[in-house]
């Protein structure tokens, strides 16, 4: 496993980061601490969560299971890059979400407790707040950060602007600021490089692209609709949306004698300013599979055609380019 740095830090991380969204919902505690331990055989070392995963509301059930499996001990926690989020509705009263100074106090302390550790190591905001002023939120941050319960501020969500400004206002206070924003971005998706990307490689945060196989539209759609979560509605609307694209996409891939999923997530690892896409395995050969995509080597002859296929808003900058 070749690990990078987290933006500008000098915190490394493995270039696939563990999701676990699906951990609760979708995935049973007793699998989910067996995808826990494979990952860290394999070398992933980063795991990413949130409070609100499990969509229970105030129940944190995803960083319950993640914290049982820490109680397991066996170096576990300490083998692990731990990434949370704050933002997301937490009960009904008020002050239970968002990013006010209170809510993330309250939100940190609750999430230590169910995850059962001392120090959340990437605190993440889930989404901008605008109605909380940034000198409010990073008086809460510096203080969770003097208090060794957070180490590093992340971002989720958030436009150019907003790493631009928060960065600002983080250095007029001699802050470290963000470190890391995690967004939508895909072969499909690709927008955040018109304005995301740029505010990333200026200010050293490492990108965390989440989706990074399009909800299944770039996993080998084509020839798995007859079941889970590629035969919802929505996802054969995008399906046929697609449908030429697809074709070609897939028809490369094939050329390649790769998997679609795997080219997805190299694309993704061949990009400027990209650290780790998130993988969110419901098994564990989803895990294992994922892998591959660590060894796929796209040439410049692949890399732009696969432009011609999913041309993107912003173009792919050569990789000498500094913004």
């Amino acid at each position: 496993m070749q690990y990078r740095y987290l933006g500008r830090t000098g915190l490394k991380v493995s270039p696939l980061c563990l999701g676990t969204m699906n951990f609760g919902p979708h995935t049973t505690e007793p699998d989910s601490y067996a995808i826990m331990d494979q990952a860290l055989e394999m070398g992933i070392n980063f795991f990413d969560t949130a409070n609100v995963y499990g969509w229970k509301k105030g129940e944190g059930v995803t960083e319950n299971i993640i914290g049982r499996w820490f109680a397991q001990g066996g170096g576990r926690r300490e083998k692990v890059v731990l990434a949370t989020k704050v933002y997301g509705s937490m009960g009904d009263w008020p002050n239970e979400s968002g990013l006010s100074a209170l809510h993330i106090k309250r939100a940190c302390e609750d999430s230590l407790r169910r995850l059962q550790t001392d120090t959340i190591d990437l605190y993440q905001m889930h989404h901008i707040h605008r109605d909380t002023p940034w000198e409010e939120i990073w008086q809460a941050m510096e203080q969770l950060v003097q208090e060794g319960k957070v180490l590093y501020v992340g971002s989720s969500n958030f436009a150019g602007w907003h790493i631009a400004q928060a960065n600002e206002i983080a250095r007029s206070r001699h802050f470290l600021g963000l470190v890391s924003e995690q967004s939508l971005y895909n072969l499909n998706a690709r927008m955040i490089e018109l304005e995301v990307i740029p505010a990333c490689r200026q200010y050293g945060l490492g990108l965390i692209p989440w989706s990074p196989l399009a909800g299944g539209l770039l996993a080998g759609i084509l020839k798995k609709t007859d079941g889970g979560r590629r035969a919802a509605e929505h996802v054969q609307e995008s399906l046929e949306k697609h449908r030429p694209q697809l074709m070609e996409w897939e028809a490369f891939c094939s050329d390649m004698g790769e998997h679609p999923a795997d080219v997805a997530l190299a694309w993704l690892l061949k990009q400027p300013a990209v650290t780790a896409p998130i993988i969110g395995p419901r098994t564990m050969d989803q895990l294992t599979g994922s892998t591959r995509a660590l060894e796929i080597k796209l040439d410049e002859p692949a890399l732009q055609r696969l432009d011609e296929i999913w041309p993107g808003p912003g173009g792919r900058a050569p990789e000498a380019y500094a913004w």
